[in-house]
C-alpha cells in the first residue's frame, strides 16, 4: 500500500469518510499534527509518496526527508507556506484546493463585521456578569465597506453585502476597473479606501504589510478592521495603538500573528477586549468546506499516483 501523510488538522473530519475512500483505493493514510514539526514528521515522510499538508511550512528539509515524496497536496488555497523552489528541483508537484472554502469564509467574515459591529461578544460578556446595560451599535447596511483582495471570497462578501445594502468599494491589482464593477464593487485606491470607508475587509494574499501606521494615520476616524485572510497583512504593533487613540473603532480577526509564530499578539491585551474580536482561524471549518477541500485534496493526489496531471496544480518556481 502506498502511503500518504495527511497533516490537516480537519481532514477527513466532515460528513465523507475520505481516509477510507483511500483505504479502498489502496493506500495507506498517516495522520499527523499540522504544525509540521521535522522531528516528528522526519519518519512519517521517509515512506510518504503523497503529503496533503496543513498550514504549516513545507520547507527543502522537509522534503528532503521524503524521498519517495510525489506531490504536496496543500489542504487550501494558500501555498506560501511551501518551498516551490525546492519542490521544483526535486520533482514533487505541489497541488491546492482553491474555491473550496471561499463560502465558509465569506459567510464568517460577515459574521466578525456584525460581531464587531453590534458589541456581540462584549454583549455576551457582560450579561454573564449580570450587566444588561446597552451597547449602541451600526447597521451594517448604513456603512461603505472597503474589500481588500477581490477574488474568490472578497466577491464572495460582496454579494452578500448587496443583501445589506452597503455601498462596496474594492482594491485589486490583479483585478481590472471593469471586471471589479462587474462583480458589485466601485474601484479604489488603498489609501483613498482607508479616508473614505467605515469599514475595510482584508482577503488579499499574504506576503506583504497593508494596514501600517501610514495606512492607518489616513483613515477614517472610527474606520472598523476585519481580517480573515493573513496575518502578515496588518502590523499589529501599529493597530495596537491606532486602536487605544481611538481612530480605529473596532478589529475583528480569524487570524492573528501568533497563529503562525506561537508569540502572544498586542491585539489580546486586556484593555482591548471591548473593541477586538479573535476567533481562532476557523472560517473555512464547516462541514461543507471541510468535505471540499479534503476531496480536492484526494483527486489531486489520485490523479499524480495515477500519472496524470492534478487539477489544481501551483506553479513552481524553478
Amino acid at each position: 500500500m502506498a502511503q500518504i501523510l495527511a497533516s490537516s488538522r480537519s481532514f477527513s473530519s466532515g460528513s465523507r469518510d475520505l481516509i477510507g475512500e483511500l483505504a479502498a483505493a489502496g493506500h495507506d493514510v498517516v495522520l499527523a499534527t499540522p504544525t509540521h514539526d521535522l522531528d516528528e514528521l522526519r519518519p512519517l515522510l521517509s515512506d510518504a509518496v503523497a503529503w496533503i499538508a496543513g498550514t504549516g511550512p513545507v520547507t527543502a528539509a522537509h522534503l528532503d526527508a521524503a524521498p519517495n515524496l510525489r506531490v504536496v497536496a496543500r489542504y487550501g488555497v494558500g501555498f506560501e507556506a511551501v518551498d516551490l523552489a525546492a519542490a521544483a528541483e526535486r520533482g514533487i508537484l505541489v497541488t491546492n484546493t482553491p474555491g473550496a472554502n471561499s463560502g465558509a469564509v465569506a459567510d464568517h467574515t460577515v459574521g466578525l463585521m456584525l460581531a464587531v459591529l453590534r458589541g456581540t461578544t462584549l454583549g455576551d460578556r457582560r450579561v454573564r456578569a449580570g450587566d444588561w446595560s446597552v451597547h449602541r451599535g451600526r447597521e451594517l447596511g448604513s456603512l461603505t465597506v472597503g474589500i481588500v483582495g477581490f477574488g474568490r471570497i472578497g466577491q464572495g462578501v460582496a454579494r452578500r453585502l448587496s443583501g445589506f445594502g452597503s455601498l462596496v468599494v474594492a482594491h485589486d491589482p490583479w483585478l481590472g476597473d471593469d471586471a471589479m464593477r462587474a462583480a458589485g464593487a466601485e474601484p479604489l485606491d488603498l489609501f483613498e479606501m482607508a479616508a473614505a470607508c467605515d469599514l475595510v475587509t482584508l482577503h488579499a494574499p499574504g506576503g506583504a504589510t497593508i494596514v501600517d501606521a501610514g495606512w492607518l494615520a489616513s483613515a477614517r476616524e472610527g474606520l472598523v478592521l476585519v481580517n480573515t485572510a493573513r496575518p502578515e497583512l496588518i502590523d499589529e504593533a501599529a493597530l495596537a495603538r491606532a486602536l487605544r487613540d481611538g481612530r480605529i473603532a473596532g478589529f475583528a480577526a480569524d487570524t492573528l500573528a501568533g497563529d503562525v509564530s506561537g508569540l502572544p499578539s498586542p491585539l489580546l491585551a486586556e484593555d482591548l477586549s471591548t473593541t477586538v474580536v479573535v476567533t481562532p482561524h476557523f472560517g473555512a471549518q464547516t462541514v461543507e468546506a471541510v468535505d471540499a477541500m479534503g476531496s480536492i485534496a484526494v483527486d489531486n493526489v489520485l490523479a499524480v499516483l495515477a500519472g496524470d496531471t492534478p487539477p489544481n496544480p501551483v506553479p513552481l518556481k524553478g
